[in-house]
């Protein structure tokens, strides 16, 4: 196995853990799965595959990756970021085995491809594959804190880009896609009016050029007219990007997350601005409201909220830091 620790985050993930820890058993050293008091079974499914499970209340995603590379007890140099959805290719498990032992000592960190899959359908067309920084030295990370769009991000050290993809790959139904997006939308209406008010921080995140180039075309679509950049967006990626290539499936996907999911981000948006009767200090008070119950919201930096999860999902002992 190579120097590195895989850290999952989970919460009701019964449908994609045991897929996801045997991917990253194929890699890992040591596999972490972080659980957000899950009521299915995602505990005893992840103790059953071999997993280190620590539970710890959930407040948003980087204060939970946050929590986790502060307090478990990692023992490699390397952590890689998996979502319980997603796995590794062949091609990319191959490319580690060969780049993890060489790795130059000014690299801190590995940027990757992802790749969709949606209602079983490789999407190969309409959209530029993500590019996200998924492995690094963990004593050079932390996630910016964001409610969408958040970034693992390093303190120093450079980037290199591995070649091979892994996979998002959600075995939900879309009913469960809908009603995760509509509390997407909520968060995402949140980060459009920061940028649009100017409340947002300009630093560039040392998180990959891939990372840097799309936070600086989010920048120019907010300046694009509300709504119509949502069909824009979904015209450019289903007709001029040929999204139609990928059949329904294509369809579907370039509509429901392209145009619908943004156009709910849009309307929540312009409620928020039409509620606060469209003033500027009204809107930026709200925001930073907004922003400050979600620090607020985060749990203390400590382990009073950890537990290492028993076979049966009951509290047993505090973990030690």
């Amino acid at each position: 196995m190579l120097d590195i620790s895989t850290i999952i985050l989970t919460y009701n993930e019964q449908l994609h853990i045991e897929r996801c820890i045997s991917n990253a058993q194929r890699y890992a050293q040591e596999v972490f799965v972080v659980d957000s008091f899950s009521t299915d079974d995602t505990v005893a499914i992840a103790r059953r595959m071999g997993a280190h499970v620590v539970q710890h209340a959930f407040t948003t995603h980087a204060d939970q990756l946050n929590w986790a590379l502060q307090h478990l007890p990692l023992h490699t140099e390397w952590v890689w970021k998996q979502d319980a959805d997603e796995y590794l290719s062949d091609e990319l498990i191959d490319e580690l085995q060969h780049t993890v032992p060489t790795m130059s000592p000014d690299i801190n960190g590995y940027t990757a491809r992802c790749e969709r899959i949606f209602m079983g359908r490789h999407i190969k067309h309409g959209i530029v594959p993500l590019i996200l920084l998924r492995l690094f030295r963990r004593e050079y990370a932390h996630v910016e804190k964001k409610m969408m769009d958040e970034h693992v991000v390093l303190s120093q050290g450079t980037t290199a880009a591995l070649q091979h993809p892994f996979y998002d790959d959600n075995r939900n139904n879309l009913a469960w896609w809908t009603q995760k997006h509509n509390g997407y939308a909520d968060k995402e209406a949140i980060e459009l009016l920061l940028t649009k008010y100017g409340m947002h921080d300009a630093e560039v995140v040392n998180s990959g050029a891939h990372a840097q180039k799309v936070r600086k075309k989010k920048l120019r679509y907010t300046r694009l007219p509300l709504f119509w950049r949502a069909f824009a967006f979904f015209c450019y990626r289903y007709f001029l990007r040929l999204g139609f290539l990928d059949g329904k499936e294509g369809f579907l996907w370039h509509f429901l997350q392209g145009f619908w999911y943004r156009t709910l981000a849009d309307a929540k948006a312009y409620e928020i601005e039409k509620n606060l009767k469209h003033d500027p200090q009204c809107i930026r008070q709200y925001l930073q409201q907004r922003v400050e119950a979600s620090r607020n919201a985060a749990a203390p930096s400590d382990t009073k909220n950890a537990i290492p999860a028993s076979s049966t999902g009951r509290a047993q002992e505090t973990i030690k830091a």
